[in-house]
Parts: structure tokens; C-alpha cells; sequence
């Protein structure tokens, strides 16, 4: 089944998308990202500029908003692609392009995450495409969030899995360094993020990656976004605050 979340002031509101007598179903990982996935595209009218995002989750909607175009259920859709990844999608379903200086404003956005809390703050870029989607999704009307039940967590970072940071190649043993500091008091470990190669992995905006381990929270998070900022070397970091206006989520 899949649960919408959707932030209303300081409360959140649950929706069942499914018969609530539904016999259980075994489902893999993937077929719940699949479920999410094509449940956020009902959201999608012709006429619209739409964030196209990148990673797993996200796959399966833009293959899904591909598929409708070929039927000629949607028209006169551009669509904002948030890594190079996804634009070669794109471009191989027929979807029309565009970017943000052509369209400042973007009327919807779909993509995934790597974490979701209770308040819908995300933690994006496992797969390295942080910044592009923090300027299309932050450039957006509405974004919609899609994930199955295994990226909720109670607070960011409560997974143990990396928080990600893009920096600039130059000295980044320094910056790595910073950062580590930074979060001391949540038992932060620094690490490059590699290639699988044993090379820097190398973002699409020719900057790397490194990844925070946090054993404990970071405290206030705009503080904590903010510290990570001011830190020269650093381009953007993958924290999504008050930035999802919806969330779906895939599970049992």
C-alpha cells in the first residue's frame, strides 16, 4: 500500500491510497518504489514544467510520465532534469527539456530521498545529485516526495547513513576537515566519497563529495544547514528543509 504525508502548519495528515481490507502482498523494495513512484505522477496535469529527479525512486516516475506522453494521456510537458542521468532518460523517452533560466518557476517536482522525518525535512544525494535538485526543487510550486517505509527515520541522520556534502575539489582534506569538526558533538566522521575505484567520485558539477556519519543529532537543523554554509568550500549540502510539500510513501 502507500501512505501520502502532507504538512499542514504543524500537523501532519495521513491518507490510505489503498482498500484498507487489502490482502498483504509481498512486494520487493523496488516494486514499492515503483508503487510511490506512479502514485506522485497522478499528481502531474498537461501544461505543466516538471523537476525530473534522479535515483531509483524517481526512475520510475519519469519513465511513468514518459509512457503517459507516448498515449497521449499528458501533453505540453517541459520537464527541468536534475542530473545528467536523468536528462539521457529523459531525451530517450521523448520528454521535452528545459532549465531553470528558461523556466524560473516550476510548477511540480518528483523525486526521492534518502531519509524523511516526522516533519518532512529529507536527506538527499546518496547518489550524488544534490545540488541540481535542491535548485530545481527549490525553484518549485509543489514537490512531491516519493519513498518506500525504509527511508523514514525519527530525526535526520538517524539512519547511520551518510549525510552528503558537495565541496570544491581544491584542499579538500581541509574542508573534509571542518566539517568533521563541526559535528564533534555528534560523533562525526568525515569520509571522501570514492568512485568504487579508489578515485574521488566527481559530481556532475565537477565537485566532490563527502560524506558526515553522525552517531547522534545535530540539534536545530536550520543552525546546523547554516554552520555547514559558512564553511568556505563548501558548495551545498544535502539537507531539504520545509522543502517537500508532499510525501509518499510505499509499504506494507
Amino acid at each position: 500500500m502507500a501512505i501520502a504525508w502532507s504538512e499542514t502548519a504543524a500537523s501532519m495528515e495521513a491518507l490510505s491510497l489503498s482498500p484498507p481490507m487489502s490482502p498483504p502482498v509481498i512486494l520487493t523494495q523496488d516494486e514499492l518504489k515503483k508503487i510511490a513512484a506512479y502514485k506522485a505522477v497522478e499528481f502531474v496535469e498537461s501544461g505543466m514544467v516538471l523537476g525530473l529527479g534522479t535515483g531509483s525512486t524517481a526512475k520510475h516516475a519519469v519513465d511513468r510520465i514518459g509512457e503517459l506522453l507516448r498515449q497521449g494521456k499528458l501533453s505540453n510537458i517541459v520537464g527541468i532534469p536534475t542530473s545528467k542521468k536523468t536528462q539521457e532518460q529523459a531525451v530517450s523517452l521523448g520528454i521535452p527539456l528545459s532549465d531553470l533560466d528558461n523556466y524560473p518557476t516550476i510548477d511540480l517536482a518528483i523525486d526521492g530521498a534518502d531519509e524523511v522525518d516526522p516533519h518532512l525535512n529529507l536527506v538527499k544525494g546518496r547518489g550524488g545529485s544534490l545540488l541540481r535538485e535542491k535548485m530545481v526543487e527549490g525553484a518549485c510550486k509543489k514537490f512531491v516526495c516519493i519513498v518506500d517505509e525504509s527511508k523514514l527515520v525519527k530525526h535526520l541522520g538517524g539512519s547511520g547513513l551518510a549525510l552528503p556534502v558537495e565541496i570544491v575539489p581544491f584542499c579538500w582534506k581541509f574542508t573534509a576537515n571542518k566539517l568533521q569538526k563541526l559535528f564533534q558533538g555528534s560523533d562525526c566522521v568525515a569520509k571522501l566519497r570514492n568512485d568504487g575505484e579508489g578515485k574521488p567520485f566527481v559530481t556532475d558539477n565537477g565537485n566532490y563529495i563527502v560524506d558526515l556519519y553522525l552517531k547522534k543529532e545535530m540539534g536545530d537543523l536550520q543552525v546546523a544547514s547554516d554552520a555547514i554554509l559558512r564553511i568556505a568550500g563548501v558548495v551545498e549540502h544535502g539537507m531539504f528543509l520545509d522543502m517537500a510539500t508532499t510525501v509518499i510513501v510505499a509499504g506494507f
